[in-house]
């Protein structure tokens, strides 16, 4: 007698068989049961998972000589024959080779004749995406209101290309991937009939080469007996299959989670050497640090993970030595890294480099980046040095309040400067100020001061809102007869310009002259530094020497020159970008 593979083998015969499909098996026996068989079903879901399986073996529930039934005999003529793949009720049909309407509308011509043994005449398509559009269309009516002795199964790897119309006409059923613990189980129970000794890790290795295909394991099972005989080992499905360890991919992600690069490129170098797979390796990282992920942040969700125990107490020890920050930067890293490849003239390289990125991530919460910020200002409020020359540059993202925070220092002032008599607390900028009088003329500029963002720049916000939001890089200068100088910094110069724009001017205008309860024009200037603007003595603007006229906003000058500010941006390598108070 001729061999016959394992995958055939030991396709199921019953629904009791079927491995990882109990809502397809459960909902086909009730309809059995209940007599409530449609006239067509759709199966569909990735390979190897028993689409094909399904319809024949609810075929043969249907046609059995004792059927419907949800236990086929297996003894009858229609059972073997249908095992068999020879009976005359039970025609498969190859979507990919008949897909034309030709093959179609002969199908339908034959739909009108009776079954010549069983109680169904019964047409399984595999691939039915494969068919053409015009094949499709030659098969809805017929597909719609076929015979009561005729029933359509079709099974597809790729549902999205098969018609709305012909879906729509079907019961459709998804079958999922298969979890790796049935496939382990499945492949031990082959393995213990066939008299073949399998290692619990070369089980867990052919089912994470398998991704969720039964049929996939089995054939690996195959091809590993003729390789190695009775005796498999998981080093002989790593040389065949070109796979990683488990032991490998935990020692790996450990040297990424602990920075041990030199680690990490000696077992690159190993796995490169013995011919594996790079674009495999990064693939089953990414899937481990998913798993690392999912275990640090939802513990109770860990279970439901596709891993057997031994894995999943692994796991747990390696989320100990990571940061939910951290695991989805190597994540992003890895991701890219695949991306990648298919366009890299040197896989290891890449591998390299992207897992020297990820042992060298650090990652900084924004709680802990608030928490620094407000460590510097307390040092600089108490007199204290915030930044300490010997501290070391780097900043590590698991401690809290570190001694340094950036690769520069500022060394602490000769002596502290001497304390202001009074400090005035900061105004809230959320409270709301009540609309002051206007003050007599001789305090115009300093009434127009202190009320320019409150009062001034609110009321313009309400004619032209654009215009409010180009007044804040502004600030009057003097107030000249029936003329208010207001001044720009070179800087924006722009804004200026924006200004002279006659909606925003005139509602500016407008706002000047209520506030000041005189008719007023408007003029802008650039505040050149050093320079002097012609306005009244009691009312002249200070040089650029480091005074400014009272209650007017800093310029960005004057913040960068603020010791908080600046160790903040040499800290981050940043500027100044717009200044809002």
């Amino acid at each position: 007698m001729a061999y016959e593979v394992l995958a055939r083998k030991w396709r199921p015969q019953q629904f009791a068989d079927v491995v990882g499909q109990d809502h397809v098996t459960q909902t086909l026996q009730n309809a059995i049961k209940a007599s409530r068989i449609a006239h067509a079903y759709l199966f569909v879901g990735p390979r190897g998972t028993g689409k094909t399986s399904m319809a024949r073996l609810f075929a043969k529930a249907l046609n059995c000589k004792t059927g419907p039934t949800t236990t086929p005999c297996d003894q009858c003529d229609s059972c073997r024959e249908i095992t068999a793949g020879t009976s005359m009720d039970v025609q498969e049909i190859d979507g990919a080779s008949n897909n034309g309407v030709e093959q179609v509308r002969e199908l339908r011509d034959n739909v009108k004749f009776a079954p010549a043994h069983g109680k169904y005449k019964i047409y399984i398509i595999d691939e039915v995406h494969m068919l053409s559009a015009g094949a499709f269309n030659a098969l809805l009516k017929t597909l719609e209101e076929p015979p009561a002795h005729v029933k359509f199964f079709f099974a597809t790897t790729e549902a999205h290309k098969v018609l709305a119309t012909i879906v729509s006409r079907c019961q459709r059923f998804d079958l999922r991937r298969i979890p790796t613990a049935l496939i382990i189980e499945r492949l031990n129970l082959i393995a213990r009939e066939e008299k073949i000794t399998l290692d619990a890790d070369a089980a867990l290795a052919i089912a994470r080469g398998a991704e969720g295909g039964l049929r996939d394991a089995e054939s690996a099972l195959d091809q590993l007996i003729a390789f190695r005989g009775n005796k498999i080992a998981e080093a002989d499905v790593l040389a065949v299959f070109g796979l990683v360890s488990r032991q490998n991919l935990e020692q790996l992600s450990t040297a990424i989670l602990k920075g041990e690069v030199s680690e990490i490129i000696r077992i690159i170098a190993e796995l490169d050497s013995a011919g594996k797979d790079m674009q495999r390796l990064v693939l089953e990282l990414l899937d481990h640090f998913r798993m690392l992920l999912i275990t640090l942040c939802a513990p109770d969700s860990a279970t439901t993970l596709d891993v057997i125990a031994t894995q999943l107490e692994s796991l747990k020890k390696q989320a100990e030595l990571a940061t939910p920050d951290r695991l989805m930067r190597i994540a992003e890293v890895l991701s890219q890294a695949e991306d990648r490849m298919r366009y890299s003239l040197s896989r290891r390289t890449l591998v390299e480099t992207s897992l020297i990125r990820c042992a060298r991530a650090t990652t900084v919460s924004v709680e802990e980046l608030l928490k620094r910020l407000e460590s510097v200002r307390q040092a600089f409020a108490g007199g204290a040095p915030a930044l300490s020359p010997a501290a070391p540059a780097r900043m590590e993202p698991a401690r809290e309040a570190p001694a340094a925070y950036g690769p520069k220092s500022v060394p602490a002032p000769a002596a502290p400067a001497p304390a202001p008599a009074a400090v005035k607390p900061a105004p809230s900028p959320v409270a709301a100020k009540p609309v002051a009088a206007p003050a007599p003329k001789g305090d115009e500029l300093a009434a127009l001061t202190a009320g320019w963002r409150d009062q001034i720049i609110e009321r313009v916000r309400r004619i032209v809102a654009l215009a409010g939001g180009v007044l804040l890089d502004a600030r009057p200068l003097a107030v000249q007869g029936d003329h208010v100088v207001i001044g720009f910094d070179p800087e924006f110069a722009r804004s200026l310009e924006r200004m002279k724009v006659p909606n925003y001017h005139n509602a500016l205008k407008t706002v000047l002259s209520a506030f000041l309860k005189r008719p007023v024009n408007v003029d802008f200037k650039l505040i050149e530094p050093g320079g002097d603007v012609d306005m009244p003595a009691d009312h002249t603007l200070e040089k650029a020497s480091g005074a400014r006229a009272p209650g007017s906003p800093k310029t960005r000058q004057e913040w960068q020159k603020d010791p908080v500010v600046r160790s903040t941006l040499e800290f981050f390598n940043g500027s100044i970008v717009d200044v809002r108070e």
